[in-house]
């Protein structure tokens, strides 16, 4: 037994030298990296709101009765705006009670109950009604409206290539300072942080809290956004790309 230990502890010490070592290699080709970025703007053929219903009472099927009421409202409201039923939609119901001390559990205020109401708009310019008609039929919040485009996709894709093309310009004005050229791609990234631009003041259980982000979102600057409304700027939406990509320099 312990002869064939050694000649096995034997074999792996002459057969172990004998793999050869990977070497890391180094591309040592002059090169340069640069950053593009491009945003395009598109006015939005799509809207989607959300708004919030709350309402309280001491009875728990008072409180849930009077939210019942408000919505019931709301979507016939909605629906003589020519709006689809099919684009309104519930998303999200808590009822809950309340004291004045949570920790104690004392002084009871009530049993409060919420509810929101989810609504697309393929006709943008109804917003504004939407809006307002909700709040004379007791809507409490707007939690958020999100603008988007149908065509995504298709914008995304311009943004890349503007982004790409930035990047080998950007390029080739900084070699050209140095006496170079820029030759082959050697390494493309595209970033992958959000493709839209700024936080939504549209969030959260009251106005403005919880910011969240829409699938793309008016700019901030109102005097060069376009249509605007006495609530809601229309606006653009402005998709963004960005890239890394790596040349080779040449001589």
């Amino acid at each position: 037994m312990r002869a064939t230990i050694m000649a096995a502890v034997l074999t792996f010490m002459v057969v172990g030298p004998v793999c050869p070592q990977q070497t890391p290699t180094y591309d040592d080709r002059p090169k340069i990296t640069v950053n593009g970025e491009a945003v395009v703007s598109v006015k939005p053929d799509k809207i989607v709101v959300s708004f919030g219903i709350e309402t309280w009472d001491a009875e728990i099927m008072a409180a849930k009765q009077k939210n019942n009421d408000i919505l019931k409202k709301s979507v016939t409201s909605i629906k003589k705006l020519g709006i689809p039923e099919k684009e309104i939609q519930t998303d999200y119901l808590s009822m809950e009670p309340r004291y004045k001390s949570d920790y104690r559990k004392e002084d009871f205020i009530g049993y409060f109950v919420r509810n929101t109401l989810v609504v697309t708009l393929s006709e943008t310019d109804k917003v504004e009604e939407l809006v307002t008609k909700a709040l004379q039929d007791g809507v409490n919040y707007i939690h958020r409206v999100d603008f988007q485009t149908s065509e995504f996709k298709k914008y995304r894709e311009q943004a890349r290539e503007l982004a790409l093309k930035a990047a080998k310009e950007k390029a080739d004005k900084m070699a050209a300072v140095l006496g170079q050229s820029v030759g082959k791609p050697i390494q493309i990234n595209e970033y992958s942080g959000s493709p839209w631009g700024y936080w939504s003041s549209w969030s959260g259980w009251g106005w403005g809290r919880s910011p969240g982000m829409s699938q793309v979102q008016v700019q901030a600057d109102r005097g060069s956004s376009g249509d605007i409304t006495d609530t809601v700027a229309l606006g653009k939406l402005a998709i963004r790309a960005s890239v890394s990509v790596t040349f080779e320099l040449e001589k």
